[in-house]
């Protein structure tokens, strides 16, 4: 093309040339002009040529390549998503004719296993499967995880929520596929037992007076952050490209702290308090703290009474209020490194495709889960989502969670299994509950220099 276009400018430069050229003989007059005319007309006919050349290869350089596959994908979604996904994978195939006699097969792994699995043993595992954010580092450690396809970097980007984006990423580089924007956690409530849900003393006084339970899973690292979090500590790790912690920001062992795991303990003392966050589990109810997955669940408990709220807010030992916070999550589609480049291209495709603004509505609307896509949480089904409206502005006072070291969670269980089973106490001084933080934050600090 840029021999092409030099051949024009020459052509173009002759016949201005020519042109300049020209006397006042009559005789070469006649003749300049003519071939000037020619000239001219010679570099008209090639500026269109190379024109049109121009916009043919800028076509083909621009349109992406066509698929062509007809070998085996195996994919892992969570069991209820089984038959949705089935089903979107036949329109997926019928809009690309390429791999119509491709076999994809899906498979019930939730979320919750499927990073497991694949760790275990990646070659056995699935070409395209879902999994949990927080799973990604280990993931991407383990060679699991194929980086976003670049032609679908900036769509990913720029169509899903901020927290979904960042819960993909790994250092600076994009891994996965944003799918939902739902896995957080709020409260359910009996609107005939709870007079206000935005104050947690009120809340268990109200539950203690009528009978009933308030339910939150304090020895979870997940439920638990919720505390310390509302109060200002810090706890997160920072890790490289590859996956592996670098660094561990943790301010546990700290006034902040200490306040926080006070308040931990008071509603451990709450006689209506019990351990927990599974609506199937539960018995009645007054409050839960729980998840969109149990909202049939807990409509069916709850009945005509059911309501959802943000997380209540508390006041604490020191005479501050602070709102409940902790984690916001998220499900993750992501694509395993392939030797066979026609093979990754119909994967990172078929990702695009499951997690595009269009599935992630009719995913909604089939099986309730959340999108992440921006134009998907603005429609009406989405917004008229009770649960779903609870989450949202729960979202806005919590913290996006990263990527945190299995053992991570082990510790925080026993954390809250020393509230739980009375080692700590609202007659612990606050010297002893400083000395088991400090515990807990040197801990968590020794995951990131292993």
């Amino acid at each position: 093309m840029k021999k092409k276009l030099v051949s024009v400018l020459m052509a173009g430069t002759l016949a201005a040339g020519m042109l300049a050229g020209c006397g006042s003989n009559s005789g070469s007059d006649t003749a300049a002009s003519t071939a000037a005319t020619e000239a001219a007309a010679a570099a008209t006919e090639a500026a269109a040529d190379a024109a049109t050349e121009s916009a043919e290869e800028a076509a083909t350089e621009e349109a992406p390549a066509e698929l062509d596959y007809d070998g085996d994908v195996k994919v892992w979604v969570a069991d209820n998503v089984v038959d949705f996904t089935t089903e979107q994978i036949k329109k997926f195939q019928e809009a690309n004719p390429g791999v119509a006699n491709a076999t994809f097969t899906v498979e019930p792994v939730g979320e919750g296993d499927a990073a497991s699995n694949m760790i275990t043993d990646v070659e056995a595992g699935a070409d395209v499967y879902t999994f949990a954010q927080d799973q990604i580092a280990r993931l991407v450690a383990a060679g699991a995880l194929e980086e976003v396809a670049p032609e679908n970097v900036d769509a990913i980007s720029s169509e899903n929520d901020e927290g979904a984006v960042g819960a993909a990423t790994v250092g600076t580089t994009l891994y996965a596929y944003p799918i939902t924007s739902d896995n957080g956690y709020f409260m359910y409530y009996d609107k005939s037992v709870v007079t206000d849900p935005s104050d947690l003393d009120t809340i268990l006084a109200d539950c203690e007076k009528a009978g009933k339970n308030f339910y939150m899973e304090i020895n979870s690292g997940w439920y638990q952050t919720a505390f310390f979090f509302a109060t200002g500590c810090d706890l997160s790790y920072e890790t490289d490209d590859q996956g592996n912690f670098t660094k561990a920001n943790v301010t546990y062992a700290s006034d902040n702290g200490v306040t926080a795991l006070k308040e931990m303990i008071k509603i451990n003392e709450s006689k209506a308090f019990q351990n927990g966050s599974a609506a199937g589990d539960a018995t009645d109810v007054g409050a839960i703290v729980d998840g969109t997955w149990d909202a049939e669940t807990v409509k069916q408990l709850l009945g005509d009474n059911y309501a959802c709220a943000k997380l209540p807010s508390f006041t604490a030992a020191d005479g501050k209020t602070y709102q409940l916070s902790g984690f916001g999550g998220y499900k993750l589609l992501g694509v395993k490194p392939q030797e066979d480049e026609a093979k990754l291209a119909v994967c990172d495709a078929l990702a695009a495709y499951l997690s595009s603004e269009e599935v992630q509505l009719a995913r909604y609307e089939a099986v309730g889960w959340g999108p992440s896509n921006l134009n998907a949480q603005q429609s009406d089904e989405v917004k008229s989502d009770e649960a779903l409206t609870a989450l949202a502005e729960q979202l806005q006072y919590t913290i996006p969670q990263g990527q945190y070291p299995g053992d991570y969670w082990t510790l925080a269980t026993g954390l809250g299994d020393d509230v739980i089973q009375g080692n700590l106490t609202s007659s612990s001084s606050d010297d002893d509950l400083m000395k088991t933080l400090q515990t807990f934050q040197d801990t968590c600090i020794s995951y990131a220099a292993q």
